[in-house]
C-alpha cells in the first residue's frame, strides 16, 4: 500500500511540477536540468505557489491539511506560497453516508436511528478530518436539534502511512535545498503531525469547545455550543446546533440589519479577551468557522485547533504591541531580551535598529491602513536575524492575528485594529502591574500561604530533634521562601496601609 501510495505522490508531483521547485534550489543545478530532460513534454505555465495549492489538493484531504497548516507558518514559508496555500478551504469531499453510520454505530455499540429521534444522512458539512451531520435528540435526552460531528473512517493508518512519506520527503528538503536547514521542514511536518492526531481526538475537540463556552458565559459578543458530553466518543462529537448567517455573507448580515462597523470591532474584542484574559484562543478563526446570530453576535465553530498562552507570553504580546504603537523601538528590542527568547547577550542597540528599519515606513501610512498582524509577522522575520527562536504559540497567534484582521476590515474597510485594540492592552497592563494585580496575585497566593506557614514550626522542632539523620533539608527551604515572600507582601500591604492612613489623617 505504501508503494502504491508513493507512486501516486510522484505522479502528482512530476504533473505539477513540485520537483521542479525543490530541485532548483540544489546548489549545483544539474538534478533540475536533469529533471526537465526527462520530463520534456510537460508544460509548467502557472506560478510555481498554484501548482502546489493544486498537487496538495489533488493528493488529499490530509495534504489539504498540510497546506493549510504550511499558510500558518509565514515565519518559514516564501510570501507567495503562504497566501496561495492559505485558499485552502477546509471542503474535501463527504465520505459515504452509509460510513458515517457504520462509525456512529460502532462508537455507540447501537445505529443512529436508536441513538437519536432523527439523523439527516446527508453532510451539512466535510472537512478533512471529519464531516458534520443534523440530528436531534430523543425527547427523554432533552430533544434538542443537534450537530453530529464524526470522524473519516480509518484514518489513522491513512495518516500514519502519509505522515512517514512527508517525514521522508522532508528530509529529502533538507539535503537538496539550500535553504532546507534553515526552513527545518522536518520539524514543521512533526508540528503537523501533532495538530493531527490531536484532531483525530474528537474528545479533546470537545474539551476545547466546553472551555472556550465557560470562558464566554453570559457574553454579549460570542455564543459557543453547548457539548452533550453523554454523545460524545473520539470518533464522534455531538454539540448543540447553531443558527445563523456565515460571516462571509456580508449582502445578507447587511440586509439583516447586522450593523458590520460593530461586528469587526466586536472581533477584535474577542480576539484581544481571549489571549489577553484568557491565555486560551481559537486558532482556526477563517470565515467558514464562524457565523452571526441574528441578534449580532458571533458564533463559533470547529474547534480543533486552539492556542495556549502563558503569563510570561501574554505580557510579551503587551509590551511588545504598546512599545509598537509608541514607536518605542528599544523597549521592542529589550523585551525580546527580557523575555529569553533573544540571547541575553544580543547588542539592544543593534537589535533595535533593525526594528526600526523594518517598522518605521509602515508608520508613515495612516493607522487604519496599518496591518497589526503584518507587523508583528516583520517582527519574527527581523528575529530571526538575531537567532531569536520564534515560540510556537506565538506563529499560531500571528496566524489567527491576520484571519480576524482580514476579517474585520472586510466587514468594515475603515477598521482601526490599532485605535480598537489600544485601550484593551493598556487597561490589560494596568491590572498587571497596578494595584488591581497586587491584590489579585496575593489572593492567588493566600491560600497556599495560609496551608504551608503553620508548618515551619513544626518541621523546624523535628529536624532539631532528629538531628543530622533528619532529611528536611528541601521542605524547610521551601518554606523559609515562602516565609521571604510573604514578608514581602507584608511589607507591601503595610506601606499600602500607612499611605492611605497618612492621606486620612493630613
Amino acid at each position: 500500500m505504501r508503494l502504491f501510495r508513493l507512486l501516486k505522490i510522484a505522479a502528482v508531483a512530476s504533473r505539477f511540477g513540485l520537483d521542479e521547485m525543490v530541485l532548483e534550489h540544489e546548489p549545483t543545478g544539474r538534478l533540475v536540468r536533469l529533471s526537465n530532460a526527462l520530463q520534456f513534454w510537460r508544460t509548467l505555465t502557472a506560478p510555481r505557489a498554484e501548482r502546489l495549492r493544486l498537487a496538495l489538493e489533488a493528493l488529499g484531504p490530509i495534504f489539504v491539511k498540510f497546506g493549510q497548516v504550511l499558510s500558518t507558518r509565514r515565519d518559514l514559508m516564501p510570501t507567495d506560497i503562504a497566501d496561495e496555500l492559505a485558499r485552502l478551504q477546509d471542503r474535501v469531499p463527504p465520505f459515504d453516508s452509509a460510513l458515517a453510520l457504520a462509525e456512529i454505530e460502532n462508537a455507540y455499540g447501537r445505529p443512529a436511528h436508536e441513538m437519536f429521534a432523527e439523523f439527516d444522512p446527508v453532510p451539512v458539512a466535510s472537512a478533512s478530518i471529519a464531516q458534520v451531520h443534523f440530528a436531534r435528540l430523543r425527547d427523554e435526552d432533552g430533544g434538542h436539534e443537534v450537530a453530529v460531528k464524526v470522524l473519516r473512517p480509518n484514518m489513522l493508518s491513512v495518516i500514519e502511512h502519509d505522515l512517514a512519506l512527508m517525514d521522508n520527503f522532508a528530509l529529502l528538503l533538507e539535503k537538496l535545498w539550500s535553504d532546507g536547514k534553515r526552513l527545518k521542514p522536518r520539524e514543521v511536518v512533526a508540528e503537523f503531525a501533532k495538530y493531527l492526531r490531536d484532531e483525530l481526538d474528537l474528545m479533546r475537540e470537545a474539551a476545547n469547545a466546553s472551555q472556550l463556552r465557560r470562558n464566554f458565559t453570559d457574553s454579549k459578543l460570542l455564543i459557543v455550543p453547548e457539548v452533550h458530553w453523554d454523545f460524545c466518543t473520539s470518533t464522534v462529537m455531538v454539540m448543540e446546533r447553531m443558527r445563523g448567517t456565515p460571516i462571509s455573507q456580508i449582502d445578507k448580515l447587511r440586509a439583516d440589519g447586522i450593523d458590520l462597523s460593530r461586528l469587526s470591532e466586536a472581533g477584535v474584542e474577542i480576539f484581544f479577551t481571549q489571549v489577553f484574559r484568557d491565555g486560551f484562543f481559537h486558532a482556526d478563526m477563517h470565515p467558514g468557522n464562524i457565523f452571526v446570530h441574528a441578534d449580532g453576535r458571533y458564533i463559533a465553530l470547529d474547534f480543533g485547533i486552539v492556542g495556549t498562552l502563558t503569563d510570561t507570553d501574554k505580557n510579551y504580546l503587551a509590551q511588545n504591541f504598546l512599545a509598537f504603537f509608541r514607536r518605542d523601538y528599544k523597549r521592542v528590542a529589550e523585551a525580546h531580551i527580557e523575555s529569553g527568547w533573544a540571547p541575553k547577550d544580543t547588542r539592544v542597540d543593534e537589535f533595535e535598529a533593525a526594528i526600526r528599519a523594518v517598522c518605521e515606513p509602515i508608520f508613515d501610512r495612516p493607522l487604519k491602513d496599518i496591518s497589526f498582524g503584518k507587523v508583528l509577522l516583520r517582527l519574527f522575520q527581523t528575529s530571526r536575524r538575531f537567532n531569536v527562536e520564534i515560540q510556537p504559540q506565538l506563529v499560531m497567534l500571528q496566524k489567527t492575528l491576520l484571519n480576524i484582521e482580514g476579517l474585520g476590515r472586510q466587514l468594515d474597510p475603515e477598521l482601526d485594529l490599532w485605535k480598537t485594540a489600544k485601550p484593551f492592552l493598556e487597561r490589560w497592563m494596568s491590572e498587571q502591574v497596578g494595584w488591581r494585580g497586587l491584590l489579585r496575585n496575593f489572593k492567588h497566593e493566600a491560600p497556599y500561604l495560609a496551608r504551608t506557614l503553620p508548618q515551619l514550626p513544626r518541621l523546624v522542632h523535628q529536624s532539631l530533634a532528629q538531628g543530622p539523620k533528619a532529611d528536611l533539608q528541601p521542605q524547610l527551604e521551601r518554606l523559609i521562601a515562602t516565609q521571604q515572600q510573604q514578608n514581602r507582601w507584608l511589607i507591601i500591604i503595610a506601606l499600602l496601609l500607612t499611605g492611605l492612613l497618612g492621606a486620612l489623617l493630613y
